[in-house]
């Protein structure tokens, strides 16, 4: 007689395991330990084998037979097909499949990348997947989804506003869809087909002073009649002189700073063209790390510019920009435009190279060497120039008179 559900829920374990037979070679395995095992006997070119079909009741006893049938089918095919290497198959299939999906190719592809970013970078790459690509397309086998596809996802970050975010998407989902060409799980780049379909906003450029704007600037950043904390006017100070990325200049560390070569040293971590660079430090430079690190030596802090209200974290982003506003410049000057102030005074006043400018900037330039030698191109013209800078910021305002004063006064 065939089994009933009620026989398999009511099974009981014994002493030594024992079977229920439903018919056609399928049985209930009980074992001593009370658990239930769907089992089905069959022959193959001659020979007996066991098909394990699943545990009980987590495969019901209907599923169980639709098991059995489905084995059946594959045996009476001609040649007939064993359902044991078949399962083997399939599982292999399922692995391959759940590798090849579009989640696992974008994680084995962040995994193999994120060591050449920094932290906050692969934070952000992360976050981007997480939140606007698997939700989506994550659980599809990569080789399947077409720029329709791909497109659908960034549409859903247009409407949000985040047009810049959607740009990034895209590009973002164009490294995954490489990867997977270059690992074998697709044969097309989805992204590459979607170029000019997303909108983009107008190009805007970071707002930066003049030379003939900076007297009246460094005039304010003298006079502090914004009260602006002493530790943040030295960060603003600092950002002129080396006129590096604020990123750069507010998780500055100690560490970095070679006092005896008189130069800062960033490592490619923080580097926007990941290559470590180097800032020679002029005098006035070195002048506001000196009084900086006599305020802050107390605090035990490996940042150079610390948060006021916690020190063990580095100054917050904005913070040079805000107090750039309360200046009463916001609308003229960011901390970014220090560069472009920077890069155009030094070469039509200064009179300095274009080539040597622009590697101070950590831009990428034409290098013989190679990449490896970037760091110390033109080294000793940028060591000169670093200190003409600074000269020229200190004698820009009275007709050449030098303003730069004394840091080690309090909060005005």
């Amino acid at each position: 007689m065939k089994l009933t559900d009620i026989q398999c829920k009511n099974a009981k374990p014994k002493d030594k395991a024992y079977k229920l037979f439903d018919g056609g070679g399928l049985y209930l395995l009980v074992k001593p330990s009370g658990t239930r095992l769907w089992r089905l006997k069959y022959r193959y070119l001659g020979k007996e084998k066991t098909f394990s079909i699943g545990p009980y009741p987590v495969v019901s006893l209907a599923q169980a037979r639709d098991a059995r049938q489905d084995a059946k089918n594959l045996l009476s095919q001609n040649p007939p097909i064993d359902p044991m290497s078949q399962k083997k198959d399939n599982k292999r299939t399922a692995i391959r499949n759940a590798e090849s999906t579009f989640k696992a190719v974008a994680l084995d592809w962040f995994e193999n990348q994120k060591g050449t970013w920094s932290e906050g970078y692969a934070q952000k790459n992360k976050r981007i997947l997480e939140m606007n690509l698997f939700p989506y397309i994550g659980n599809d086998p990569i080789a399947s989804i077409k720029p329709p596809d791909l497109l659908d996802c960034l549409r859903k970050v247009e409407k949000r506003g985040a047009l810049d975010i959607a740009t990034k998407t895209k590009q973002i989902a164009g490294m995954v869809f490489r990867y997977g060409i270059q690992t074998g799980k697709c044969e097309w780049n989805a992204a590459e087909n979607l170029n000019g379909a997303l909108r983009t906003r107008k190009t805007t450029h970071f707002a930066a002073l003049d030379d003939k704007q900076l007297p009246a600037f460094l005039k304010a950043l003298e006079r502090n009649e914004a009260r602006i904390f002493e530790r943040t006017r030295r960060a603003v100070w600092f950002s002129l002189y080396t006129f590096q990325r604020p990123g750069e200049i507010r998780q500055a560390q100690w560490s970095e700073i070679d006092w005896q070569a008189k130069e800062w040293h960033i490592s490619s971590d923080k580097m926007k063209m990941r290559r470590d660079h180097i800032v020679p430090l002029s005098r006035q430079a070195l002048e506001i790390l000196e009084t900086q690190r006599e305020e802050v030596k107390h605090l035990n802090t490996d940042w150079v510019f610390p948060s006021q209200v916690k020190p063990k974290n580095a100054m917050s982003d904005g913070t040079v920009n805000k107090a750039i506003k309360l200046l009463g410049f916001g609308d003229m000057a960011v901390a970014h435009g220090f560069r472009a102030l920077a890069r155009t005074t030094i070469r039509e006043r200064l009179k300095y190279d274009s080539e040597v400018i622009e590697k101070q900037l950590a831009h990428k330039t034409r290098n013989p060497l190679g990449e490896a030698y970037d760091r110390t191109q033109f080294l000793e013209e940028r060591r000169d120039m670093m200190q003409a800078w600074a000269d020229y910021v200190d004698a820009a305002a009275n007709h050449g008179q030098v303003i730069h004063g004394n840091f080690q006064t309090n909060m005005a």
